[in-house]
């Protein structure tokens, strides 16, 4: 009898103690990813050195391309090497439009599925119904030769698309203009909200168009506006800033998103990946 109760007072104080925890489930399941271009001072300065402290984070995915200086199939061996891929790559809108079988071949060296463009070219503060035009002939044409070549087509918002135009916006009308077939869209969620929008929103609204994440946090107290643009110290370690980003991330999961890639833009990268990282790995429902 008191063998027996012993037991249970043994498994309730388990209970109490790890209960809670193995009832919460984890939000982030999905590898840890970065945009290269958060390491962007530090690459210049050694590819190896780079990929280490990358790789001593616990990153496995990158979003990036073949660094100045080494060749790419030196990188691959430099990436395999640390158990790091490449699911996606950028182009610049006037490389892709210019010649994409360019863009097709460097991105299929490095491995990649995807291929973002991260920007429509415009006068600054002033994106156009005839920019957003453009982009649309131009990304649906871009977009048929790589899907023909087994490549996902996908642009990067940054907050100058959020235009008001009829009843929504110029992003919105990219969307709905441009081919689902060819033509698919990575989510920062800091240059929507910026923007003036709200990600859970536009991810609910797009659904399965959108097939990349960049994860990023605008400071609080910040004022967005059209420019697509906003001082490097504005964007903060994961969680500390504006942007609800468990629901951001339920929602993305939830239409598809598998790839997220961290782009920390702030002078304080250094310091602040390793947060966004455990950031993500500890956020429970």
């Amino acid at each position: 009898m008191l063998k027996n109760r012993l037991s249970f007072v043994l498994a309730a104080a388990l209970l109490l103690e790890y209960g809670s925890s193995y009832a919460q489930k984890k939000i982030y399941t999905f590898p840890i990813g970065i945009q290269s271009y958060t390491y962007r001072f530090s690459f210049p300065k050694g590819v190896e050195a780079t990929l280490d402290t990358i790789q001593s984070l616990g990153i496995t995915e990158m979003e990036g391309s073949t660094p100045p200086g080494v060749t790419t199939e030196a990188f691959k061996k430099m990436l395999k090497d640390r158990n790091i891929s490449i699911p996606g790559t950028g182009a610049s809108y006037d490389e892709i439009v210019k010649d994409p079988m360019e863009v097709v071949k460097k991105a299929k060296e490095l491995g990649a599925k995807y291929v973002m463009v991260a920007s429509i070219p415009h006068q600054r503060g002033n994106f156009t119904l005839e920019n957003a035009k453009k982009a649309v002939e131009d990304f649906n044409r871009v977009g048929k030769v790589l899907q023909e070549n087994s490549l996902t087509f996908c642009y990067h918002n940054h907050g100058f698309e959020f235009q008001p135009y009829e009843d929504g916006t110029l992003f919105d009308y990219l969307v709905k203009n441009t081919d689902p077939k060819y033509v698919s869209f990575e989510m920062d969620i800091l240059w929507v909200t910026h923007g003036g929008a709200d990600p859970v929103k536009l991810l609910n609204k797009y659904g399965s168009r959108w097939k990349l994440m960049h994860l990023k946090d605008l400071k609080k107290g910040v004022k967005g506006d059209l420019t697509g643009g906003t001082p490097k110290e504005n964007d903060v370690t994961l969680g500390t800033g504006q942007i609800d980003i468990p629901m951001v991330l339920k929602t993305a999961k939830k239409v598809g998103v598998k790839h997220y890639f961290i782009e920390d833009e702030s002078p304080t990268w250094s310091y602040q990946v390793p947060k966004s990282i455990a950031y993500l790995k500890n956020l429970k429902e």
